[in-house]
């Protein structure tokens, strides 16, 4: 491979036979190497094929700022975070989140602790991505000899999930508050405390991410017909989970300006239905 461009003596980009643009990167690949000189494959560590011309500079924006030991412990959490999601994860998570170590691993030594607004919030929505922060904060201290407080879990979480969306790191967030508010409805309303480890609970929490999602960008499941009977019936078997998603129809008006179709507060009946069923109610 030939060099491109040297953006340090850890990082280079070069042309692949396809005419591709490639981010390589190895310790020591580019010392005292020039534009058009031959790199030595066998210090290669990491390449980097980025589809995205915007994420693509990004990174080499990155990559000739940063210690290239704060790339190599981003890499080693997603590979891991790969594994553990089953998926892929957007090309933009190498940007967010080795920016995001290198800032917080800053901010730890100058003595600065940022509380995370939504700690709770994301550790009870997004479990996995949260036990997967944990696991990320024990390879940054064994990589890089900085034990970073756990508000930084749900830091790195919140970008695992925003990778899996593909979206912006603001959407994620609104999305959990709006995840939040809909959950303290049904609580207020049914006087109960849920159960975070049943099944019903767990598919009410996915069946709200995505209507989160809906909401934000203005989406909507349409009404099939306009007389549906299974909204008629639905609502006079289950009233007082119908009365709540009403409740949660005035919360998307007044604060998304989004009315609810009789389609999405149908789903969203029979869903709280399902998770209080079985609840017990406070004491």
């Amino acid at each position: 491979m030939k060099i491109e461009k040297v953006l340090n003596n850890n990082v280079v980009t070069v042309i692949d036979s396809g005419g591709n643009e490639l981010v390589v990167m190895g310790r020591g690949i580019a010392f005292k190497k020039h534009a058009g000189e031959s790199i030595d494959e066998s210090l290669v560590e990491k390449i980097f094929s980025l589809e995205s011309k915007e994420v693509s500079q990004k990174l080499k924006t990155l990559l000739s700022d940063i210690p290239v030991e704060y790339v190599e412990c981003s890499d080693e959490i997603i590979r891991y975070a790969e594994t553990v999601l089953g998926e892929k994860l957007h090309e933009s998570i190498y940007i967010s989140l080795t920016d995001h170590i290198h800032f917080a691993i800053d901010r730890h030594r100058q003595g600065l602790q940022i509380r995370n607004a939504l700690f709770w919030e994301i550790k009870r929505m997004y479990r996995k991505e949260y036990a997967i922060g944990l696991k990320a904060l024990q390879i940054i201290e064994e990589t890089l000899g900085v034990l970073l407080p756990e508000d930084e879990c749900a830091f790195i979480a919140m970008h695992l999930v925003n990778a899996q969306m593909n979206g912006e790191m603001r959407e994620t967030i609104s999305i959990t508050n709006i995840v939040k508010d809909i959950l303290n409805i049904v609580r207020r309303s049914f006087v109960i405390e849920l159960d975070e480890d049943s099944l019903s609970y767990y598919r009410f929490l996915t069946h709200l991410k995505f209507f989160a999602q809906r909401v934000l960008q203005g989406t909507a499941i349409e009404d099939k017909e306009e007389d549906n009977p299974l909204h008629d019936l639905v609502s006079k078997q289950y009233p007082e989970a119908y009365a709540c998603a009403v409740k949660i129809n005035d919360y998307t008006r007044k604060i998304y300006n989004r009315v609810l179709s009789k389609e999405e507060i149908l789903y969203l009946t029979i869903h709280i239905e399902r998770v209080v069923r079985n609840e017990q109610p406070i004491e």
